[in-house]
C-alpha cells in the first residue's frame, strides 16, 4: 500500500457504466481515485464535484501512445495501490467471415492491445504489493465458448486474457497482484438493456474481490464472486 493515508486507484475508462460505478464505489470506500475518460463526461465530472477532491478526472484515449505517455508524465510521483483498465468496445454480432478488416482491427486494438500498453506504460506507478486488474469477461473463456455468436468480441477478450498471461509471466516476481475480472452480463451500453445485472449491484462485489485479493501475487481470472473462471 502507498504511504499516503488513502489507498490510491487509477481507473482507465470511467465515463459511464461499470467504470463509473467502480470509481464511485472506490471513493465510497475511502480510496483516492483518478478516473479517465476519452472525452468530457458530464456524469464523471459531476461525480468529481460531489466527492470534493477525492475523485480526479484525467483525459485519455488509451489507443493513443502519445496521450498515454502524457498521462504517465502527469502522474509522476503518484504511488498507486490499484491500476484498473476497464475500457472496451463491441461492434455487434457478425459472423467472423463477415467482419470487415477495419472493424476487426479496431476491436482488437481497443480490447486487447491497448489495455496491455496501458499496463506496461503505467506499471512503474504501482506501489509495492499493488494490484493490476483488467475487466475481462467469461466471453473470453475458450472452454466456456459453447454458444454461437459474438465471434469478434469473444476473440478480443480471449486475446486479452492470453496477453495478460504473457504479462504476468514477463513480470513474474514483481510482487504485484494481477487480476482478470469477469463482472457478469450488466445493463450498460455494451451489455444492452436486457442484461440481468446492473453495475450498482455488480461493482460492490467486484471491489470486494479486489480488496480480498490485494497482496496475493500472481495472475487470477475471477468472477464478481471471487470464483475462478476457466480459461
Amino acid at each position: 500500500m502507498s504511504p499516503t493515508t488513502k489507498r490510491q486507484a487509477l481507473v482507465v475508462g470511467a465515463s459511464r457504466g461499470l467504470g463509473l460505478a467502480l470509481a464511485h464505489e472506490l471513493v465510497r470506500r475511502d480510496w483516492q481515485v483518478i478516473a479517465t475518460t476519452r472525452q468530457e463526461s458530464g456524469e464523471l465530472l459531476a461525480a468529481a464535484g460531489a466527492w470534493a477532491g477525492q475523485l480526479e478526472v484525467e483525459t485519455l484515449e488509451m489507443t493513443s501512445s502519445e496521450q498515454l505517455e502524457s498521462l504517465r508524465q502527469r502522474l509522476t510521483g503518484h504511488r498507486l495501490d490499484l491500476l484498473f483498465v476497464n475500457a472496451a468496445i463491441d461492434r455487434g454480432d457478425l459472423p467472423i467471415d463477415r467482419v470487415p478488416v477495419g472493424m476487426f482491427t479496431e476491436v482488437m486494438v481497443t480490447n486487447a492491445l491497448s489495455p496491455l500498453r496501458v499496463l506496461e506504460c503505467l506499471r512503474t506507478l504501482l506501489a509495492p504489493g499493488g494490484t493490476v486488474a483488467v475487466m475481462s469477461s467469461e466471453q473470453g473463456s475458450v472452454s466456456l465458448n459453447t454458444e454461437d455468436g459474438y465471434d469478434l468480441y469473444k476473440s478480443s477478450k480471449a486475446a486479452l486474457n492470453q496477453l495478460m498471461r504473457s504479462y504476468a509471466t514477463r513480470h513474474a516476481g514483481d510482487g504485484h497482484t494481477t487480476l482478470l475480472i469477469d463482472p457478469g452480463h450488466n445493463r450498460t451500453r455494451l451489455g444492452g438493456p436486457d442484461a440481468p445485472l446492473s453495475p450498482q449491484e455488480t461493482i460492490p462485489a467486484v471491489v470486494d474481490v479486489l480488496e480480498a485479493q490485494a497482496g496475493a501475487p500472481g495472475l487470477r481470472f475471477l468472477d464478481r464472486h471471487g470464483e475462478t473462471v476457466p480459461w
